[in-house]
C-alpha cells in the first residue's frame, strides 16, 4: 500500500436534526479489511440488482472476499494503489480505491478511480463525496492531469453522482460480461489540472 499521507480529509454533513456527523478519510489499514469487503459486497448486491445475474449477486461471498483482501493487504500487493477508508460516527462507512490509469496492461500518467462504495445505511450522508473529493485530491497533488473511472452504463444513480462531481463520459463504452450476462461499461474523465 502507498503511504502518501496520514493526514485525514475532514468533512461534516447533517445528521438529522441539524446535527452534524463528522467524516473523515484516511488510509485503510489491516484492520479495515472485513468492514471493506462488507460494504464492496453489500454494495454489489445493492447497486447491481437488476443490473447482473442475480444469482452471481447471492453468491458473492464477504469472508472470500476479506480473506483476499488482507492477503493482498499484507504482501503489500497494491502497488501504487492507494486504498482509502470514511468513517462517520467512529465507524467506517465507506472505501474507495484509486491508482494510475489501466490502459489494457499499461499504466499510464493519468489517474484511475477503481472503486467507490458507501455503506447502505450511509448513503446519502455526504461518505461517498468526501472519498471522491479525497481521491480527486490525491490524484491531483500526485500530479495527475486527469483521472478516469468505469461506470455500468445502465447504473443511472452513479452516474448522475459522478456528474454532480464534474466528471463527464468521454464516449468511449466497453463490452463487460457477468455470468455470461452482458453489463456494458461507459468512461468517465474529470480534469484535475488547471
Amino acid at each position: 500500500m502507498i503511504e502518501p499521507s496520514r493526514t485525514p480529509a475532514p468533512a461534516s454533513t447533517p445528521s438529522g436534526g441539524g446535527v452534524t456527523a463528522r467524516i473523515t478519510v484516511r488510509e485503510m489499514t489491516l484492520a479495515d479489511c472485513d468492514r471493506v469487503s462488507e460494504i464492496r459486497i453489500r454494495g454489489w448486491q445493492r447497486a447491481y440488482r437488476g443490473l447482473m445475474p442475480q444469482g452471481y449477486l447471492d453468491s458473492l461471498s464477504v469472508a472470500e472476499d476479506a480473506e483476499v483482501r488482507r492477503e493482498r493487504f499484507t504482501r503489500g500487493g497494491g502497488g501504487e494503489v492507494v486504498n482509502l477508508v470514511a468513517e462517520r460516527g467512529g465507524a467506517v462507512a465507506g472505501w474507495a480505491a484509486l491508482g494510475p490509469y489501466r490502459e489494457g496492461e499499461v499504466r499510464t500518467g493519468d489517474a484511475e478511480l477503481y472503486a467507490i462504495y458507501v455503506s447502505g445505511d450511509h448513503l446519502g450522508s455526504g461518505v461517498g463525496h468526501a472519498l471522491l473529493e479525497e481521491s480527486v485530491r490525491r490524484a491531483g497533488a500526485l500530479g495527475r492531469a486527469r483521472m478516469f473511472l468505469w461506470v455500468l452504463k445502465e447504473n443511472t444513480p452513479a452516474r448522475r453522482f459522478y456528474e454532480r462531481a464534474g466528471f463527464r463520459p468521454d464516449g468511449t463504452e466497453e463490452p463487460f460480461e457477468v455470468a455470461g450476462a452482458a453489463v456494458p461499461e461507459v468512461r468517465y474523465v474529470r480534469p484535475l489540472q488547471g
